[in-house]
C-alpha cells in the first residue's frame, strides 16, 4: 500500500537528503585534501613531485670543466682496506683538509683514512696500507706524500682533520678526530710534527668522534676547538635488521640503534693546554648524533654562534652570549629540523648581506637551504632582531632534486668567478648492495650554478666534466685553489674508494681576488674575521673559517670572484679582535696578504 506524504513532509525529506548529500560531499573533499600522502620511495616518478624536478640549464651557463687530475698530480690515496663488516664507523668516514703547513705559499693536503674493518688487530692496523696521509704541494701541480717524514701517519679509524694555529706561532698545527681517541700534532716549523695530544689535554676520551671546528668563541685571540660526537657505538649483537625503503639495514649500521654521544668544547688556556667546558658552556648537545659543526656570527652581534648538524635528531643552533656560555635557540630560529643531516655550507648566496646555510640530508628528505632573515627583520626596525631562518630549498632548485641522493660534503664556492657563490654536493649511499652486501651503493655528485637571487640554482653537473658521470660512495670534500691560478679546486674522499682531485679548468677566465689574513691581536689565522667586498654593483660577504663541509676543512684564504670588474672598489675587514681595516681600489687577479693593523702597499 503506497503512502502519500504531505507537501510539507516532502520538503523536509528533500531538505534532509540534500543536507546529507552536502555533508558527504564536503567530507569527501576534506578527506581527499587532508589524506596522508604515501611515503616517497627513492626513484619514484610522481606527477607534481618528481616528474617536474628537471630545470633546463640556461644557455648562459659557465663553460667550465672540473678535470680529474689525481694521478698526474701524484696522489694515490685510497680509502679503507679489505672488506667492510657492516659496522657504522666503517661507513661514515672520512674527510680532508687544505692548509699551508710549511708556509711556502702553496696549499698542502691532509687526508684522513680508515684502516679497514673494525675486526683488525693492532698489528693489522699498523700494517694496513690504508692510513691517513699528508701530501706536500710541490708548487708545480704535483704533490709528494710525506706522512712518515712529517710524523703524522695517523692509523686506525680517522674521521676529520682540522688545521689550527693554536699557539699563534705562525705554524699550522693538526687535530684529527677518530673512532677511538683523537690525536693532536704541533707543528715544529721544520716540516715535522710532534704528538702532543695528552700534554695539551685533548686526549683520553674514547668515543665515536666526527666533525671538528676551530673558532675563537670568547674572542681572546686564541683558537678553541669544538668536536662532534656521533653515537655510543658497540656491536649490536642479536638486534634485528630493519627495512628502510625496501632495503634491509642491519642494526650495526643504523644510527638510531645507538644512544647519542656528547660533544666537546675545548677552551684554549693560552699555555699550550685546553680545558673541556662543553657542559658548562651549554653546548654539550647530549641528545644529538652530531656529524658537522660551524662557527659563524649569524646575528652580527660580534660573537661567533655555533650550529651543529645532527643525524636522526634535531639540529641545534647555539647563540653566543658573550660570557663563555651559549643559549640553545634551534626551534625559535626554525633550524631544529629533525632529519638526517650530514654536511653544512655557509655563505651569503643571495647577496642580501647576511649568512645563509645549506644542509645535506639522507635519502628522500631533500637538502635544506636556510635563508637568514636577519636583514629583513632589521628592516622592520626591530631593535635587536632574533635569529630566524626559512628553508627555501625547493624554491631555488635545491630541495626535491636531492630526494634520490644521500648528501655529505658540501660548500658554497664561486667556481666561475661571477661574484655569486655556487654549490657542490658530494653524494654516496649508506645502503648495502643487495648482491654484494660488503659494498655500499655509489651515487653521482652534483654541481649547482648560482644564477642569482631570482632564479636560484641549476644542476650543471652533466655539462661540467666526465667526473660527474661516474658514481662513488662520496663522503668528505675540501675546497681550495691548490695551484694558485685564481679559481677554486676540490678534493673528494670516497668511502672504500679513491680520493679524487678535481682541477677547475676555466673559472679564472673571469676576474678574481684572493685574500690571505694574518691576525696579530686576533688569532693568527684570523678565523672569525668578516670581509665585505664591493666591486661595481656586487657586494660580497665572507667570514673566515665559517664553511663546514663534512669531516673536512676548506682553505682559509678567502676567494672572491669579480666577474668582469678589473678591481675591487673597497675591501672592509673586521678582525675578531675589533680592528677595522678598509682597502680601496685593489687590482684584480692577485692574492693579497694582509696583516692585522698594518697598511697594505
Amino acid at each position: 500500500m503506497s503512502v502519500k506524504l504531505s507537501q510539507r513532509k516532502r520538503r523536509i525529506v528533500t531538505t534532509t537528503v540534500g543536507i546529507v548529500a552536502f555533508i558527504v560531499a564536503v567530507s569527501s573533499v576534506i578527506w581527499f585534501i587532508s589524506r596522508p600522502d604515501p611515503p616517497y620511495q627513492p626513484g619514484e616518478k610522481i606527477e607534481g613531485l618528481t616528474a617536474g624536478l628537471t630545470r633546463s640549464i640556461p644557455d648562459n651557463y659557465p663553460r667550465i670543466i672540473f678535470s680529474d687530475v689525481t694521478r698526474e698530480a701524484g696522489i694515490s690515496f685510497r680509502h679503507f682496506s679489505g672488506r667492510r663488516s657492516s659496522q657504522l664507523p666503517e661507513d661514515m668516514g672520512s674527510g680532508a683538509a687544505w692548509g699551508d703547513y710549511d708556509n711556502d705559499g702553496w696549499l698542502d693536503l691532509f687526508i684522513a683514512n680508515e684502516a679497514g674493518p673494525l675486526s683488525l688487530s693492532d698489528e693489522e692496523i699498523n700494517k694496513s696500507p690504508a692510513h691517513s696521509v699528508l701530501y706536500h704541494n710541490n708548487g708545480d701541480g704535483t704533490f709528494e706524500e710525506v706522512s712518515n717524514k712529517a710524523g703524522v701517519d695517523v692509523r686506525g679509524w680517522a674521521m676529520a682533520p682540522a688545521w689550527g694555529d693554536y699557539n699563534n706561532d705562525g705554524w699550522l698545527d693538526l687535530f684529527v678526530t677518530r673512532y677511538g681517541e683523537n690525536v693532536f700534532y704541533i707543528n715544529n716549523g721544520d716540516g715535522t710534527f710532534t704528538d702532543r695530544t695528552r700534554e695539551a689535554g685533548l686526549g683520553g676520551r674514547r668515543g665515536f668522534w666526527t666533525g671538528a671546528s676551530w673558532g675563537d668563541f670568547n674572542r681572546d685571540g686564541l683558537l678553541d676547538l669544538y668536536v662532534c660526537g656521533y653515537v655510543q657505538y658497540s656491536r649490536p649483537g642479536t638486534r634485528k635488521s630493519t627495512l628502510q625503503y625496501d632495503a634491509e639495514v642491519p642494526a650495526s649500521i643504523n644510527p638510531s640503534a645507538f644512544k647519542p654521544e656528547r660533544n666537546l668544547l675545548y677552551r684554549n688556556n693560552g699555555d699550550g693546554t685546553f680545558t673541556e667546558i662543553a657542559e658548562k658552556a651549554g653546548v654539550e648537545d647530549i641528545n644529538g648524533r652530531s656529524l658537522s659543526s660551524v662557527w659563524c656570527d649569524f646575528d652580527e652581534d660580534g660573537w661567533p654562534d655555533l650550529y651543529v648538524a645532527n643525524d636522526v635528531s634535531d639540529n641545534v643552533l647555539f647563540k653566543n652570549s658573550g660570557n663563555e656560555t651559549f643559549t640553545e635557540i634551534s626551534h625559535a630560529a626554525f633550524v631544529a629540523d629533525y632529519r638526517g643531516a650530514m654536511g653544512i655550507a655557509v655563505g651569503d648566496w643571495d647577496g642580501d648581506a647576511d649568512m645563509d646555510m645549506f644542509i645535506t640530508h639522507w635519502i628522500a628528505q631533500e637538502n635544506a637551504l636556510y635563508n637568514n632573515l636577519l636583514v629583513q627583520l632589521a628592516s622592520l626596525q626591530t631593535a635587536s632582531p632574533a635569529m630566524k631562518f626559512m628553508d627555501q630549498a625547493d624554491r631555488y632548485g635545491l630541495g626535491q632534486i636531492a630526494l634520490d641522493y644521500i648528501g655529505w660534503g658540501t660548500s658554497f664556492f664561486d667556481y666561475d668567478n661571477d661574484g655569486r657563490p655556487d654549490l657542490f654536493v658530494v653524494n654516496g649511499s649508506t645502503f648495502q648492495q643487495k648482491q654484494k652486501p660488503w659494498l655500499l651503493i655509489p651515487m653521482m655528485d652534483q654541481l649547482f650554478w648560482n644564477r642569482g637571487a631570482e632564479d636560484g640554482f641549476y644542476d650543471v653537473s652533466a655539462v661540467s666534466g666526465e667526473f660527474f658521470k661516474t658514481e662513488y660512495v662520496g663522503r668528505g670534500a675540501a675546497f681550495g685553489d691548490y695551484d694558485n691560478d685564481g679559481d677554486v679546486d676540490v678534493f673528494i674522499v670516497n668511502n672504500d674508494g679513491p680520493g679524487i682531485l678535481l682541477r677547475n679548468d676555466g673559472g679564472n677566465r673571469k676576474q678574481w681576488l684572493a685574500v690571505d689574513l694574518k691576525g696579530v691581536r686576533s688569532n693568527r689565522q684570523a678565523i672569525g674575521a668578516k670581509l665585505r667586498l664591493v666591486a661595481g654593483n656586487s657586494v660580497q660577504l665572507r667570514q673566515v673559517g665559517a664553511q663546514g663541509s663534512y669531516l673536512s676543512q676548506n682553505s682559509l684564504i678567502e676567494h672572491f670572484g669579480l666577474g668582469d670588474y678589473s678591481q675591487a672598489d673597497t675591501l672592509e675587514i673586521l678582525w675578531p679582535g675589533g680592528t677595522r681595516q678598509v682597502l680601496l681600489n685593489i687590482p684584480a687577479n692577485q692574492t693579497i696578504h694582509i696583516k692585522e693593523g698594518e697598511r697594505v702597499r
